[in-house]
């Protein structure tokens, strides 16, 4: 099926939404923040307070999709070029893949919309992994908090500062685990609802050029 988006080639079109530029103006915020959080023992409270791991995880979750949706941002980009570039040829070949599979016509729309679309699928689903392995975090941290209190026999005074410590062990896992996962979550929920809104102009733009005579 020759009606697809085209390769990027080497001519230059004007490009009107820098996506990949955005990313990077994106990515400096996220360093500027993380180098402040480091600065004011952010990151060090988090971890330490945390020793299942699991928030540790998210952060290279997060860290990891974050540089996958700027390699996605700078495919999306070229395609877009690439498609201004060649816009009639695109065109001609999308109409004529329609004249020539009457029965499946849609064919062309799905091919594209895979294109532009379907990596992001599975990023959705790692973004909902951070909220999960948030909520893991808070089973877990609520888990550890009741098998501390029923290990409790007896109550002393004397040791009162020492059971509230290990009984706030188990309350901080699951509060600061839920809380990184839902921040990983918001965050890199918006840079890929940012993907999609660019793939969804690139599709309207592809049709409305097939469908001018």
């Amino acid at each position: 099926m020759s009606a697809v988006l085209p390769r990027a080639s080497a001519a230059r079109a004007p490009q009107p939404e820098p996506l990949w530029l955005e990313w990077a103006a994106l990515l400096g915020l996220f360093a500027f923040a993380a180098w402040l959080l480091g600065a004011r023992g952010v990151w060090a409270l988090l971890l330490g307070s945390d020793p299942t791991g699991i928030t540790l995880v998210i952060i290279v979750v997060f860290v990891a999709a974050t540089l996958w949706c700027g390699a996605r941002a700078r495919t999306l980009q070229r395609q877009r070029r690439a498609f201004e570039a060649q816009r009639d040829g695109w065109a001609a070949d999308y109409r004529a893949a329609l004249r020539h599979a009457p029965k499946d016509a849609a064919a062309p729309l799905d091919i594209l919309l895979e294109q532009t679309h379907g990596p992001h699928q599975t990023a959705w689903w790692v973004n909902g992994i951070q909220l999960k392995l948030g909520l893991l975090g808070k089973v877990i941290g609520f888990s550890m908090l009741a098998i501390q209190i029923g290990q409790i026999q007896s109550f002393d005074a004397a040791q009162s500062q020492e059971l509230l410590k290990s009984l706030t062990a188990g309350l901080g896992v699951a509060l600061l685990t839920t809380m990184v996962g839902l921040v990983g979550n918001i965050l890199l929920g918006l840079q890929l609802t940012r993907l999609d809104r660019y793939a969804d102009a690139l599709v309207a733009d592809a049709q409305r050029a097939a469908l001018v005579d």
